[in-house]
């Protein structure tokens, strides 16, 4: 991700604003630990200290006192001493540590009204992009007015601080903190700078460890100790930020790290997790097929689910009768033999001769997004059927028609009344019965997931080195999160990512323009008109991309190679196009041939189609 700091103006601190974004959460699940206060305060007085040294490095850098190197340094080590503390303060401060501390270096708004304001980012990582920049020496007065800023803004915090620390939800704190690093640091979306995301990983473990040992210590599982300790053994031997076998770490430190915290207090999530959150945190692995809670993105609950209503939605999903012309069904545009796609670049309209406007992604594991379509204009999974149904060019229908028919069906009367007793028809019904099917086609349970859960000892070298690729040198995992490989933030798992890419309009073509689609930016989302969504994509999953060609939105790209030439050149900017706001990179990834397959083998890796199985209660 890049973003140009030199067109932006950073903002006068406004205390008022600042402290309404210190945020703290009731908690309802008990803990039998009484949190010891020693070393947080301990971590939360050394970041303290690191970012007034750093603002007094900053200026200093902007007058000329200080070289370019020794404020290098200073951000490192700020950066450092937040790690440490970091699983504290970002699960308990969320969206003031999100907001003012370290959040993503991206241009982002926030809704006034109905109207949307274009917010500029602040904090760690703007810092380390900076700073660690070719264009740091340009960007002196931004430097300096960044680091003041994080200061303020650190000290409303750390003031804070100083009343009881809260002893609920903490061991979850740190399962939390385990994904972060593995989904968000080590892949160096954290650093998009320095890219020193090994030491900062190295010194995240270290607090949690210490952490642990003062208020867990008496903890009945014994091998969460020994874990913390192999984990940093093993950063301490393998520092290279290329080499890192992410793999390695995942499958022997992080994951049973993960698994083993979550004994010590099994399902004591804090209520907010609970509502404003998919994390499960009754799931012991990180690829496990309960990482995420599916019905958090649904209007239907999982006490509403049976397998009776996942049989009515499937029978409604392949019915065409649903359509106004009664020719087209949800499986016209995604079949299952096809990875829930259709296999053409713009799916068939119904409007004879005509095609829609977008290429049809997958249906598998769709269900794990709080926003839908390429556009982000749908709002839930029910909300998209709804698209879909309106729309002249699909479904071209209305409820009131849709519900007329399947009343005066005596099958469809007789399967309604046995799901959900005596009445009509209902709009809810049928929504509820569709989300149903859809919600069940998910699965995690590809060849590489068998391996990383240990099901399966085989995995090929390919494959592997793919996977390093992936979440290391070419950048993949910045934007296609583990384990979801999607656009779904981690560690919450709670929002989409849109990103700009460039995407070309004909890749083959001689000369190269861009695609014409507008994207986010025409959505009709009023309270998201901004220009920074211009030409902006929800990131879908590359699980199952192996089936899915072709690609993008457009699917003007027909297979796995092209979308790799295309990422390895830098997107539309670096292929000398004029992208405005492009958040990937521009830069080439420089990726080798051998590299490419490998990062194919990855992704193919990934395909999996499900078999639908009962609803477990």
């Amino acid at each position: 991700m890049r973003f140009n700091y030199s067109k932006i103006k950073i903002a006068a601190v406004s205390t008022v604003a600042v402290m309404a974004g210190v945020m703290s959460f009731s908690f309802s699940a008990t803990s039998e630990y009484e949190i010891s206060p020693v070393v947080l305060n301990k971590f939360t007085l050394e970041f303290n200290q690191a970012v007034h040294n750093l603002d007094a490095s900053a200026q200093g850098y902007r007058n000329g006192k200080v070289t370019l190197d020794s404020l290098r340094s200073s951000v490192a080590a700020t950066r450092i001493s937040y790690k440490k503390v970091e699983f504290y303060l970002a699960f308990h401060y969320t969206e003031y540590v999100n907001e003012h501390i370290n959040g993503a270096p991206l241009l982002h708004i926030e809704k006034s009204g109905t109207s949307p304001i274009v917010l500029t980012p602040e904090g760690l990582q703007v810092m380390d992009e900076l700073v660690f920049s070719d264009e740091a020496a340009a960007e002196k007065v931004q430097i300096a007015a960044v680091a003041k800023k994080l200061s303020a803004n650190y000290s409303l915090l750390f003031n804070s601080l100083t009343t009881k620390l809260k002893d609920e939800g903490n061991v979850a704190a740190m399962r939390i903190q385990l994904v972060r690093i593995y989904s968000l640091g080590i892949t160096g979306f954290d650093t998009p700078g320095s890219l020193n995301a090994i030491p900062e990983a190295k010194a995240s473990l270290q607090g949690m460890k210490t952490f642990y040992a003062e208020n867990y210590s008496d903890a009945k599982n014994t091998k969460v100790q020994s874990l913390f300790d192999d984990a940093v053994a093993y950063l301490d031997k393998n520092s290279d930020f290329d080499t890192l076998d992410r793999l390695e770490i995942l499958k022997k430190y992080i994951d049973p790290l993960y698994s083993e915290l979550g004994k010590i207090e099994k399902g004591a999530a804090p209520d907010f997790l609970i509502q404003t959150t998919s994390w499960n945190a009754n799931s012991t692995s990180i690829f496990g097929n309960d990482f995420l809670n599916p019905y958090f993105f649904t209007d239907l609950k999982k006490g509403e689910d049976s397998e009776a209503l996942r049989s009515l939605g499937e029978e409604l999903f392949y019915d065409t009768a649903i359509s106004g012309d009664g020719v087209m069904s949800c499986a016209s545009c995604h079949q299952p033999e096809k990875g829930y796609a259709d296999g053409i670049v713009k799916s068939v309209s119904s409007i004879k001769g005509k095609n829609v406007m977008r290429n049809a992604p997958t249906l598998v594991n769709a269900v794990y997004a709080d926003r839908f379509f390429y556009d982000l204009r749908a709002f839930t999974l029910e909300q998209q059927a709804e698209h879909v149904i309106f729309n002249p060019e699909e479904f071209n229908t209305a409820y009131s028609s849709i519900l007329k028919k399947l009343g005066t069906s005596k099958k469809y009367a007789a399967q309604f009344k046995s799901v959900f007793g005596k009445g009509e028809v209902t709009r809810e019904k049928f929504s509820k019965a569709l989300a149903s099917y859809v919600l069940s086609l998910r699965s995690y349970n590809s060849d590489f997931d068998k391996y990383v859960r240990g099901e399966s000892k085989e995995l090929s070298q390919d494959v592997k080195n793919g996977f390093n690729l992936f979440m290391g040198k070419a950048a993949c995992g910045t934007c296609h999160f583990a384990p979801t490989f999607a656009g779904l933030v981690p560690p919450f798992y709670n929002e989409n990512e849109s990103e700009i890419l460039g995407v070309l309009a004909d890749p083959k073509a001689k000369n190269l323009r861009l695609d014409s689609d507008e994207g986010r930016w025409s959505n009709t989302v009023l309270s998201e008109y901004a220009w920074i969504y211009e030409k902006s994509f929800k990131t879908n999953s590359v699980r199952n991309a192996g089936l899915t060609a072709p690609y993008f939105h457009n699917g003007a790209y027909t297979t796995l190679e092209e979308v790799i030439d295309f990422y390895n050149n830098g997107g539309g900017g670096g292929l000398g196009l004029n992208v405005i706001n492009q958040t990937l990179s521009s830069d080439p990834l420089n990726l080798t041939d051998t590299e490419k397959k490998e990062l194919i083998a990855f992704i193919k890796s990934l395909n999996d189609i499900p078999v639908r199985k009962p609803v477990s209660k």
